[in-house]
């Protein structure tokens, strides 16, 4: 059975991505395995600014139980290699710096209200805090909040889901060259795919993602109760039930 991120039942049970490598070419087998292999230190975020950025990724992914993607290493990476995504806002810094200024603008405000940097105070004030980003309409600490919120959510949400353990989460057999598909259409599997455990849900994904926000302002309001309070939420998209988030639109890249 293969390795999937957290403590939660498996959607796809038994199914472990790693037994398809074999139909990767080379060069693409050698990329995905590579992030396997031992993490490597921090490098980018300093010894102060390391457990803040940890925490923020880890609520954004809702990555709260062990075993855990080493998303922020993967992004540290990133930011120590300048790998952008090609293109940047005229009202943005490069990626790099945007993300060192975002990770002192959380421990300022946190610091402002309840005297401590944002790693130190309960998860569900880091939710409060990154959620308040989410909702400004305007600047945040010299930045536009919705192209910081986006900026977040690019990159952490990037790291995860090309992590073979994400891929076993959601069933995803890794790359179809040269191997390709044949059996398209609804409901109709190849002969290693593996079926949903919870494929005949009879609550539709609109309920489902309904029921996340509800959860997670429950959070927000004081404890994970998911006590039904609100709609807004930072933790439905991608994986609606637990992780992920809406990112706002944007249309004007520089």
């Amino acid at each position: 059975m293969g390795i999937t991120p957290g403590s939660a039942e498996q959607r796809f049970p038994g199914f472990d991505v790693l037994g398809q490598a074999h139909t990767w070419d080379r060069v693409t087998s050698g990329v995905v395995l590579s992030r396997l292999g031992p993490v490597q230190p921090v490098e980018f975020f300093s010894f102060e600014e390391e457990p803040t950025a940890r925490a923020l990724v880890d609520r954004l992914l809702g990555q709260d139980d062990d075993p855990k993607i080493p998303v922020l290493e993967m992004i540290d990476r990133r930011l120590v290699e300048r790998q952008g995504d090609g293109y940047r806002y005229e009202d943005m810094p490069e990626d790099w710096e945007a993300w060192r200024r975002s990770v002192a603008g959380l421990d300022a405000d946190a610091r402002a209200t309840y005297g401590q940097p944002f790693w130190d105070v309960t998860a569900t004030v880091q939710m409060q805090i990154i959620e308040a980003v989410r909702k400004l309409e305007g600047d945040w600490h010299g930045m536009p909040a919705a192209r910081v919120f986006s900026l977040w959510l690019r990159y952490t949400c990037s790291a995860f889901y090309s992590h073979p353990w994400a891929f076993n989460e959601i069933g995803y057999g890794g790359p179809a060259y040269p191997r390709g598909y044949k059996n398209l259409g609804l409901n109709r599997r190849e002969n290693w795919e593996v079926a949903e455990r919870d494929a005949t849900d009879p609550v539709p994904w609109a309920e489902r993602t309904k029921d996340a926000r509800r959860r997670h302002t429950g959070a927000l309001a004081g404890g994970f109760s998911g006590e039904d309070t609100d709609e807004s939420t930072t933790h439905d998209v991608g994986r609606p039930t637990s992780r992920g988030s809406e990112a706002p639109e944007d249309d004007d890249r520089a």
